[in-house]
């Protein structure tokens, strides 16, 4: 397969995780969002890597790898915590979080 069709791939998983994070106001689908937009960009640095047969793409993967789940778990703890304070979970509600 060429590297147009895991860039084609790649953007379409883009659009869709931008498209959910400016219409979703759920904290956890905003999450879920994000992922799609960190594993699209790690889609399309694999793809590059591997039309270049150098390891420069799969190092910055994992590094975005770290990244998102390093989000993934502040993102839960934050959620968890407004949940337990009763403070209201959607994101236009939210003002701050105090603690």
């Amino acid at each position: 397969m060429s590297v147009s069709w895991y860039l084609a791939v790649s953007a379409i998983l883009f659009a869709i995780g931008l498209f959910g994070v400016f219409v979703r106001r759920n904290p956890l689908v905003l999450l879920l969002c994000l992922e799609l937009l960190l594993g699209s960009a790690n889609l399309s640095l694999l793809a590059f890597d591997r039309y270049h047969g150098q390891g420069d793409g799969s190092i910055l993967a994992i590094i975005v790898m770290v990244v998102a789940a390093c989000e993934v778990t502040v993102g839960l703890g934050i959620v968890v915590a407004m949940h337990r304070r009763g403070v209201p979970i959607d994101v236009d509600k939210t003002t701050e979080l105090r603690g």
